[in-house]
């Protein structure tokens, strides 16, 4: 038998999977493993959009075929009417809404579209690893703007001091993952200004805009300053709980999301019609369980403040305003995949080393209390076990 030499692209040499997939994926081969890690809410899909979608399976055969490339017409007009109540933006749903395979993939066209090779790209610190692996695979360089490490608030001074000849653009999101911070409207409004006055596009990764604990989380895309030069992207997965479904939206000026829609063509084609029904239904259907959502993992911030509070000093972490996640601190040596690696190992506990997100990340893990109760309590007694005991060998 014949060995064969691969040869592989450089773009694909100069990206990984992220540490998120990763670590759930190593754990996948313990049995009994509780997860504070990759971030995944515990809801169900709800009723009414599960009997929206097998109506539509049973009863129309179109069910099973492509849509229209950019997106089903009244998922399009849906959303847009969702822009203007939530965003005020009047969002032509012919021509500048999109729906896309997940908030991931809208992402993926918006930077394909807009960035050329060795373009720079500003990324807040930590940061989620597939906005910096999407410029990555775009040929072009992510530049970290470092949160303000007190509070992770984000830091207009920082947005700006990151800023050269090559900057195109610059990602943001809040309430932002991996922290939990919720960035303050006084920031974001600061780090419009910042781009408006070096003319750089703004992508706006609203992935968790609706979850927000302590008031409304403000949007850079709510600004009528941007709209020329703004993505603004949204999901079906964490507000309404259909992360296996695989559906997400993007609105982009005309000119943008003319070219976004290449890149949609040559990657998907288009979102699957099932889950364009199940996002249909989502926002169309009652509201009051998402609501429900948003109560429980009010509660569920709560549990986990309160639990990693009984673990201190072993553990330290900023209050999360927002998403579901805590960046947690600890007081042991080894860095973040070793410690994270041995609580999957000797604890059955899935975290995420948190310099998988960037510097601001060193001597921490990700927590996500996406979990239902039981999981969460589950997984903090057996964190808490294995700090302690590691504390006494000290």
């Amino acid at each position: 038998m014949t060995s064969v030499r691969h040869v592989f692209s450089q773009r694909a040499h100069n990206i990984k999977i992220s540490a998120t997939k990763l670590m759930p994926m190593i754990a996948s081969g313990m049995g009994d493993c509780a997860s504070l890690g990759q971030g995944v809410p515990s809801f169900p899909t709800p009723p009414h959009v599960v009997e929206a979608v097998c109506r539509a399976l049973r009863d129309s055969p179109a069910v099973g075929k492509y849509s229209l490339q950019p997106g089903m017409p009244e998922l399009r007009w849906a959303v847009a009417d969702r822009l203007a109540a939530e965003k005020g933006i009047a969002a032509n749903p012919e021509t500048e809404v999109a729906i896309t395979v997940g908030g991931m993939e809208a992402l993926l066209c918006a930077v394909l579209c807009l960035c050329e090779r060795d373009d720079e790209v500003i990324v807040p610190e930590p940061f989620y690893p597939s906005h910096v692996e999407q410029v990555l695979l775009a040929e072009a360089r992510p530049v970290f703007a470092p949160l303000r490490r007190g509070d992770w608030g984000l830091d207009p001074d920082a947005v700006a001091a990151a800023i050269t000849p090559r900057t195109k653009a610059i990602i943001v999101n809040s309430p932002h993952n991996p922290t939990g911070s919720v960035f303050a409207e006084e920031d974001l409004r600061a780090v419009a200004e910042i781009a408006l006055r070096h003319g750089l596009y703004v992508i706006c990764d609203d992935t968790y805009d609706a979850l927000a604990y302590d008031g409304p989380a403000f949007s850079l895309s709510s600004l009528a300053s941007l709209r020329e030069r703004l993505v603004a992207v949204g999901s079906f997965s964490k507000r309404y709980a259909l992360t296996g479904w695989r559906v997400g939206f993007a609105y982009a000026p005309e000119p943008i999301m003319a070219q976004m829609l290449k890149v949609h063509d040559c990657t998907a084609i288009c979102a699957p019609t099932p889950s364009q029904i199940a996002a249909l239904a989502s926002l169309t259907g009652p509201q009051t369980v998402y609501q429900e959502f948003v109560d429980t993992l009010a509660a569920r911030r709560e549990r986990i403040c309160q639990r990693l509070d009984a673990m201190a000093p072993a553990i330290a972490y900023n209050r999360p305003g927002g998403a579901f996640y805590v960046m947690a601190r600890y007081d042991l040596p080894g860095a973040p995949m070793d410690v994270a690696t041995r609580l999957i190992r000797e604890a059955h506990v899935i975290t995420i080393p948190g310099d998988s997100f960037g510097p601001g990340g060193a001597a921490s893990l990700r927590l996500s209390f996406g979990g239902d109760d039981a999981e969460l309590d589950t997984a903090c007694d057996r964190l808490a076990a294995w700090f302690a005991a590691e504390r006494r060998k000290r």
